[in-house]
Parts: C-alpha cells; structure tokens; sequence
C-alpha cells in the first residue's frame, strides 16, 4: 500500500519539506488547478527564496514541477486554452493536510465532538430500529425536550452558549471543513477511475459489453449512477437547494456578528465567510469533470473509436498469445528466425551540408530600362468595369424611363422595354433594386425574358444568342429610384 500511495511517497520524499511547503501554498489552500506556467513561474520565486535561507536545490521549477508529477503528486489536465492545467493528486492532498495537522494539533478532546458522535450515533440508532414503537418514543421523548425548551424560552429564561465553548464548536466545523478539499479530490480520482474501469470493460470483456453498452445507448449516466456518482449528485443537489443556501448564508453573518466571534482569528473568520463559494466552486468542478467525462464516454461507444480500440487490443492479444507459444517451444527473443523487418529511420545529414540562402544570387545584374506607358482606351476600359461590376447607374435610369412612359411597372415590363445589356447581370441587379425600392407581390410570380450578353457586350461569359427565361417573384416599380 505504501508503494501505491502517492501520500506516502510525499512524505517519504527526499525533498519532502520543500514539495510539502510549495505546492500546499499554491494548490492546497483552498483545493484548486493552477495553469502550467503560472505554477511553474510560482515555483521558480519560491525556490529562490529557499535558497537563499541554504537549501540546496539544484534543479529548475520545471524540472521539480516535472519530477512532482511523474511522482503522482501533481495531476496534468488539458483547458480550453494552450496551457495545461495542474492540481493535486488526492494522495498528496492528503498528506498536505496531515502535515498541516502536526503544525497546529488539536490539542483536547472537544466537548462538541464528542455531543456530535453521541447524537449522530443515537440518530442511526431510531432511524435504523425496525420497531415502530421505539421509534415512536424517541420522537415524543424528542418533541418534549423542544416543548420544555420552548416554554423555557416563553417565560425568558435564555441560556446564551458560552463564549469559549461556541468558539471551540466553530473550530470542529472548520476542522470538518478542512477536509472537503481531500474529499473532492478523492470523489474526482473514483469518477476517473470508474471512466477508465468502464472504458477497460468495454474493450475487454466481451460479457460485460451488452449490458454496459444497452444501458448507455438508453441514456443512463454510468458515472452518475455509480456510488461514488450518486453520493456527488445527492450532495451537489444539496449545496444548490436556495432555501439552504440562503439559510446557510444567513447563519454564518449571524454567527460573525455574535460577541464570541470576536475571539476567532482572521484566519477562522475568512474561512467561515468562504464557506459556502468554497463548496459550491469545488461541486461544481467536480460537476463539470463528471459531465465531461459521461459525455467523453458516450462519443467513445458511439464513435469507431471504440471499435478501433477493441481491434487493437484483440491484436495484441493476439500477438501475445503467439509470442507465448513460440516461448514454450524454446524460441528465445534473441534467437534469428532468418526475417529482416525493416525499420523506420530519418537520414542524418551534416550541418556543414546545408547552404546558406545568399541575396546576391538572386540579384538583378542588367540596368533596369525605363519604357513610356502605353495610351489608355478609355473604352477598352470602361469594357473592363463592365465585365466586373454591374451597372447599377444604367439600371436605374431603365427603371425611371420606363416608370416616365408607362407608369408602374414590374421587373418584366422594364425588361420588355429596356433590354439587359450585361445579360444575366443586368437581370441580378433588377432583382437586387427590387428587393431594396419596388413593393413584393404576395402569391405572385412572373416569366421574364433577356437575350445573354455576348463578347462585345460586357459579360464576356455568356455568347450564346438564343433567348433566355426564369420565373422570378413579382415586384411593382412605383416611384422612380433617386
């Protein structure tokens, strides 16, 4: 077990006191994932003021951030960004707490601890008994201590928790609270576990297929439906409930105003405030780790990605199998079995074989020779424009001669008296001045007929000289276009 914990190997560590101290202040408290290179940059600060105080260190933060997590201290995931994201393995965490533990020790048993143990233990005790009498006991037994307590406080007797005492419980709780982080880190090493335990089975065991492969084509969240999965969602619906929230937060300002609160220290006091962000951040993380996971799972069976990798295990089982003969018959690994395999290699060349780029290869050495520009044809390139752009201005002067000599008219009827000049371009750009001055005809639609551009004409796409035709949606000119 000592070899498999990766707490135990911290601790065990030869710079144990340095791991301890650097990454439990930038990742222990409170548990979070810290980008590559904002750790690393951390790290670098911290080992130079060690050694400046004499420690010997030789190697760089990368290398220490390197070695820390091969170890199994640190846990590399990918973000959204290029930098990869590090946090604690829950091992460490662990060990994180236990020497932070050593440092500031309980010293007593609590009084507090002890009425928590009792009345939990008493709790288990009526909500487990099958008799329904007992139980019933319990709960009027129960109901009269809180009606005595209640007639006590009618006639104002109030008896106000001692002042040391609601010190000593706030130090309980922040002792449970302090092991939240370890919790969720454990609970997210299981929910990884469990994905790589699903992934294993469904490539290795051809029993288990069926059954895990059925339940996650109907939809069943196998990470939330494991216990690990089921006590996460029981608490995250719980840390969510706003009336407990609310309830919560309410208690904690009560608590901070109570004249005992002014014996707790700082630190006491911002770690009660946190509280609740605190645990609704890392719920939430643990959350999303585990939708991201069901989610990766579930593109895994529906992809081919899980065929491929049942071909590829199959292969190498076997490959195995066939290497397990052939070592029962004798044959050694390095006996020649007169087979060349032919391996990959990259040529090797020298550096001196590379040649440099040299600019006055490629120089011109002939006098540059300075020529008179050509005369412009200005209808050479007015043509030009033409074949590049639609003629917006000629289109619009159509529409308004034409609204001049009939009135309103619609696309077809300026077609039938002005003719498309740039064919089917012309008859895109009507379309467009309809769209944006002419009103649509609901239901209605019309032929409308041009005869293509040719070569001499603009386009110089279309030559053809039979007669064109399209069905467009009708649009009423009836103001001219300014």
């Amino acid at each position: 077990m000592a070899g498999e914990s990766s707490a135990w190997s911290l601790l065990r560590a030869a710079n144990a006191p340095v791991a301890v101290a650097v990454l439990g202040e930038h990742l222990a408290d409170p548990q979070r994932e810290v980008p590559a290179s904002e750790l690393v940059e951390a790290v670098e600060a911290d080992l130079d003021e060690l050694r400046s105080h004499g420690f010997s260190l030789p190697q760089a933060a990368l290398q220490y951030c390197k070695s820390w997590l091969d170890a199994g201290f640190l846990i590399r995931r990918p973000s959204q960004t290029r930098d990869e994201l590090y946090s604690l393995s829950d091992g460490a965490l662990a060990a994180i707490r236990f020497v932070q533990e050593l440092s500031a020790p309980r010293s007593t048993v609590t009084e507090s601890r002890l009425t928590t143990i009792v009345d939990r233990i008493r709790q288990l005790s009526i909500d487990t008994d099958p008799d329904v009498t007992r139980r019933i006991e319990a709960l009027r037994a129960e109901r009269y201590r809180i009606d005595q307590q209640i007639s006590r406080l009618a006639v104002g007797e109030v008896q106000v928790l001692e002042s040391d005492r609601a010190a000593e419980q706030v130090g309980d709780i922040l002792s449970l609270v302090s092991e939240l982080p370890e919790d969720f880190a454990r609970l997210r090493a299981d929910l990884e576990e469990i994905n790589g335990q699903l992934r294993r089975r469904l490539i290795e065991e051809p029993q288990s297929r069926g059954s895990v492969l059925d339940e996650i084509f109907r939809g069943v969240d196998m990470l939330q439906s494991s216990p690990a999965g089921r006590s996460f969602t029981a608490f995250y619906a719980l840390i969510l409930d706003p009336e407990r929230t609310v309830s919560l937060d309410e208690d904690i300002d009560a608590l901070l105003e109570r004249p005992f609160a002014r014996s707790l220290s700082v630190e006491q006091r911002a770690q009660l405030r946190r509280l609740l962000p605190v645990m609704q951040d890392s719920s939430s993380e643990i959350h999303q780790v585990m939708t991201s996971l069901s989610r990766s799972l579930r593109r895994f069976v529906q992809s081919e990605e899980l065929a491929e990798e049942r071909q590829v295990h199959q292969l190498l089982r076997e490959a195995t199998g066939k290497a397990h003969v052939l070592f029962e018959q004798g044959l050694r690994p390095f006996r020649e079995i007169g087979y060349e395999l032919g391996l990959t290699r990259v040529p090797v060349g020298s550096v001196a074989a590379v040649k440099l780029h040299d600019p006055e290869d490629s120089a011109v050495v002939e006098k540059v020779t300075q020529t008179a520009p050509p005369p412009v044809d200005v209808e050479e390139l007015r043509a030009s424009v033409r074949e590049s752009e639609i003629d917006s201005a000629e289109l619009i002067d159509n529409v308004n001669a034409v609204l001049a000599d009939h009135g309103p008219s619609t696309l077809g009827e300026v077609l039938a008296s002005r003719p498309a000049t740039q064919g089917v371009a012309s008859v895109i750009g009507l379309v467009v001045l309809a769209e944006e001055h002419a009103a649509p005809v609901p239901g209605r639609s019309e032929q409308v007929r041009w005869t293509p551009a040719g070569p001499d004409s603009g386009s110089g796409e279309e030559t053809a000289s039979e007669e064109r035709q399209a069905s467009l949606p009708v649009y009423l000119f009836k103001e001219p276009i300014g």
